[in-house]
C-alpha cells in the first residue's frame, strides 16, 4: 500500500454491497459499511485516489410485494427506504462515500440494457423453459443440494422463511457455464482475489461442480418492477444481474470509465458469495468488462449471548436506537474492534458500553486529558519543545514511524480489528510513558525541567500520531483530538513522520473526548459491563482469564547471572506433557473480547481449548496451525467452556505475541521433549 515518492496516486475503487431495499437497514448493514468506510479512509490516509460506491438495489419481486403490502407504489416504496433509511443513516455515520447509486435511476437502468445488448449479441443469452426450484427469498433458482433442513424439518435455501417453490417458465439465460473453467483457473492464479482464504476455498468448491447457465429475465407479467430486456420488453432483467452492475454503471456514468472496475474491491457478506464469486465476474467476462480486483467477503454479527439475531428472538439491535444513544465514533470503534472477518462476532451494548469505556474514554481519551492538563498546568497551555530526549523516547518515535506500515498491512492483509489493536497499543504505551515518567514529580524540581518539556512534547506528539492511526476508525473524534492539541482543521497522511507540532503551539484542550455512558433510570438505561476481574502476572501460557494485562515496559537488558531460584528438577519437567496438535477450528467466545475457542488435534485425539489471544489473532488464521499442548493441564471451565489444556505462546517487549510451534512438519500428537 506504499508507492515510490512522486508516482501517480492510483485510483482505488471500493464498493459495498448494492442494499436490497425491502426494509430498514439491520446491524449487519451497519458494520459493511463502517467496513468499508474504514479500508476506503485508511487508502486516502495512504495518498490514494478512492471512489466510494454504495447504494440501494430496488427492482424485484419481494419489493414489489413488499410496497404492495404497505399501500405504497413500489417507486414511492424505495424512495423512501433509501433517502430515508439507508443514506440518512449512513449520513450519521459519517460513512464518506462518493456515489450513492439506485437501481431505478436512469444512469444505471441505461447502463443494465447496454450490457444486456452487448452480451446477448455475443451470442451469450438465449431463450428456453425451465423447470426448477425458485427461491423468492433470494430471487432465484437453487439446487436441491443448496437447502438445508430446519428444526421443523423442511428443506430451506439458508434465510429463507419459506420453503422454495416449483416453477415452470421460460426466461432468457446467462450462459455462465461457458466461464466456468476461466473463473476456477483466475482464483486459483489469484490467491486475494476472494478473501478471507475460506471463503475462497468455498468458491473452489462451488466451481468444481457444474454451474449450468443462470437465469437472467422473469416475464413482466409476473414481476413488473424491473429494467425492460431492450430485445424483449415483454421480460425484466433478473434482480442479481440488474444490482450487480450498479458497481459498473456507477463509475461510468461518471466519466471513469469502464476499467475502473478492475480496481475495485467489493465488500460483501458471506450470504451473497455466490452471486459475487460466480455470476459477477463470468458477467463481467461475457461483457468484455476487467475483472474486479478483490471480493471481501464478512461474516455475520451475532447477539451479544451468541446466538444469531432475530426480531422473533428479541435479539436484534435497530440501528437508529444505537445511533440516537452512542456517538458514532463509539459505535464505529467497537463494531470493527469486535469483528472478525472469517468469523460470526457477538456485539451489543453491553459489548459495546465496555468496550467504550476502556479503549476510548480510559486509555485515549485519559491520555488526552492528563497530557493537555499538564501542558496547561506545567507550561501555560504552550506546548514545550523536547529538550533531552533517551532511549525510551527513541523507542516511541521507533514504534510511531513503524505504526503506518504495520496498519497498513493488516488493512491489506483483511485483518481491520488487528490494525485498530496496533494503534491502541501504541496509545497504551504512551500512558506507561507517563506513569513511568512521572511529568508531576518533575515539574516539582528546576533541575528536571528540560526532562519535562521533553515528556510533554512526546505525549502531546505521540498523541497526534495515535489520532492519524485511528482517524479511519473515528473520523470525527480523530479530528476533535486534534483540536485539543491545538491543530484544529490540520489534516496528515498516514506516512511515517515524527515531530510535526511546532513547539509554541497553543493547547486549548476541550470537553472529554469520550464521555462514558452514565447509568439513566427506567429501561432505557445502558447497559453496565461486567466488573473487570484482578489482573494476574504475565505468563507466556495462553489459557487465561479474558482480562489479560496489558504489555509491561521491557526492562532494560542487564549483565546478570541465570536465576537460581524457583529451579525444578528433571522429573518436574518430565511430569508436564507437551505435545504438537494442530488447530482445525476457531471461533470468539460470545461476551469476551480476548478469548477464543479453539478446537485441536492431538493424533486421533480431539480437544477443546480456550485461550485468550482474539486481540492478536483472527479466528481464520489460527485454522491449520500447529502449535505445542500442554496436554496434561488440569481442565479449566472459562465463559462456561471446558478448556482441556493450553496453548504455549511468547511475548515481546512490545507487547507483541506469538504462538510457540515448530517449523518440522511433524504430525500432531508428537511428544515435545
Amino acid at each position: 500500500m506504499t508507492r515510490p515518492t512522486g508516482a501517480e496516486p492510483p485510483t482505488f475503487y471500493i464498493t459495498t454491497a448494492i442494499d436490497y431495499a425491502n426494509g430498514l437497514p439491520h446491524i449487519g448493514h451497519v458494520y459493511e459499511k463502517i467496513l468499508t468506510d474504514a479500508i476506503a479512509r485508511y487508502r486516502r490516509l495512504a495518498g490514494d485516489r478512492v471512489h466510494f460506491l454504495t447504494g440501494t438495489d430496488e427492482h424485484g419481486e419481494k419489493i414489489a410485494k413488499a410496497a404492495a403490502a404497505s399501500g405504497q407504489t413500489p417507486q414511492a416504496f424505495v424512495d423512501d427506504l433509501a433517502l430515508r433509511g439507508f443514506r440518512g443513516l449512513w449520513d450519521r455515520l459519517e460513512i464518506s462515500y462518493d456515489d450513492f447509486i439506485r437501481t431505478t435511476e436512469d444512469r444505471h437502468k441505461r447502463y443494465v440494457q447496454e450490457i444486456l445488448q452487448r452480451v446477448y449479441d455475443a451470442g451469450d443469452i438465449y431463450f428456453a423453459e425451465y423447470d426448477g426450484l425458485y427461491s423468492v427469498g433470494a430471487e432465484r433458482y437453487v439446487t436441491d443440494k443448496e437447502l438445508v433442513e430446519g428444526p421443523d424439518g423442511v428443506r430451506r435455501f439458508p434465510g429463507d422463511k419459506d420453503p422454495p417453490e416449483h416453477r415452470r417458465e421460460a426466461n432468457y439465460f446467462f450462459r455462465m457455464e461457458k466461464y466456468q473453467a476461466w473463473l476456477l483457473e483466475h482464483i486459483q492464479t489469484h490467491p486475494d482475489f476472494i478473501g478471507p482464504a475460506g471463503y475462497r476455498n468455498e468458491v473452489l468448491e462451488m466451481l468444481r461442480e457444474p454451474i449450468g447457465p443462470l437465469s437472467i429475465s422473469r416475464p413482466k407479467s409476473r414481476v413488473p418492477w424491473g429494467v425492460e430486456l431492450p430485445w424483449d420488453p415483454d421480460h425484466v432483467t433478473y434482480v442479481w444481474f440488474d444490482a450487480l452492475l450498479s458497481y459498473a454503471s456507477g463509475p461510468v456514468s461518471l466519466g471513469m470509465g469502464e476499467q475502473t472496475i478492475g480496481t475495485a474491491w467489493h465488500v460483501i457478506g458471506k450470504d451473497i458469495l455466490k452471486p459475487h464469486a460466480v455470476f459477477w465476474p463470468t458477467m463481467l467476462r461475457a461483457a468484455g468488462l476487467p475483472v474486479y480486483r478483490r471480493l471481501v467477503v464478512h461474516s455475520h454479527i451475532l447477539a451479544e449471548d451468541g446466538r444469531k439475531m432475530g426480531k422473533s428472538l428479541g435479539n436484534a439491535i435497530d440501528p437508529e436506537e444505537l445511533v440516537a444513544k452512542y456517538p458514532a465514533d463509539a459505535i464505529r470503534y467497537t463494531l470493527l474492534r469486535e469483528a472478525s472477518l472469517g468469523a460470526d462476532s457477538p456485539y451489543g451494548e453491553g459489548i459495546l458500553v465496555s468496550r467504550l469505556n476502556s479503549d476510548l474514554a480510559n486509555d485515549l481519551g485519559n491520555l488526552l486529558s492528563r497530557t493537555v492538563s499538564m501542558i496547561q498546568k506545567y507550561r501555560g497551555g504552550v506546548l514545550p519543545q523536547a529538550q533531552e530526549r533517551g532511549e525510551r523516547e527513541h523507542r516511541i518515535e521507533a514504534a510511531a514511524l513503524a505504526l503506518p506500515g504495520e496498519v497498513l498491512r493488516l488493512v491489506d492483509d483483511l485483518k481491520i480489528n488487528m490494525a485498530i489493536e496496533a494503534a491502541m497499543n501504541f496509545v497504551r504505551d504512551l500512558n506507561r510513558y507517563i506513569a513511568e515518567s512521572a511529568p508531576w514529580t518533575l515539574a516539582k524540581s528546576e533541575d528536571t525541567q528540560r526532562r519535562l518539556d521533553t515528556v510533554l512534547y512526546t505525549a502531546a506528539e505521540g498523541l497526534r500520531v495515535a489520532s492519524v492511526a485511528l482517524e479511519a476508525v473515528i473520523p470525527a473524534k480523530a479530528q476533535e483530538l486534534r483540536a485539543q492539541l491545538g491543530l484544529a482543521g490540520q489534516s496528515y497522511p498516514l506516512a511515517s513522520a515524527w515531530g510535526l507540532i511546532p513547539a509554541g503551539t497553543q493547547v486549548p484542550g476541550g470537553p472529554v473526548l469520550f464521555p462514558k455512558p452514565e447509568p439513566q433510570s427506567g429501561g432505557d438505561a445502558a447497559p453496565t459491563p461486567p466488573p473487570a476481574k484482578p489482573k494476574k502476572e504475565k505468563t507466556s501460557m495462553t489459557q487465561t482469564p479474558e482480562t489479560m494485562p496489558a504489555p509491561q515496559p521491557a526492562a532494560q537488558p542487564t549483565a546478570t547471572a541465570a536465576p537460581t531460584e524457583n529451579l525444578i528438577s528433571i522429573d518436574d519437567f518430565a511430569r508436564v506433557d507437551l505435545r504438537i496438535a494442530e488447530v482445525v477450528e476457531a471461533e470468539a467466545v460470545p461476551k469476551a473480547d480476548k478469548l477464543l475457542k479453539l478446537t485441536v488435534r492431538m493424533g486421533e485425539e480431539t480437544r477443546t481449548v480456550v485461550s485468550g489471544i482474539r486481540q492478536w489473532f483472527a479466528p481464520e488464521d489460527l485454522v491449520g496451525r500447529r502449535v505445542i499442548l500442554v496436554a496434561n493441564l488440569k481442565p479449566a471451565k472459562l465463559r462456561g467452556i471446558e478448556s482441556q489444556g493450553m496453548i504455549l505462546a511468547a511475548e515481546d517487549e512490545h507487547g507483541n505475541l506469538d504462538l510457540v510451534g515448530t517449523r518440522l512438519e511433524l504430525p500432531s500428537g508428537t511428544k515435545v521433549r
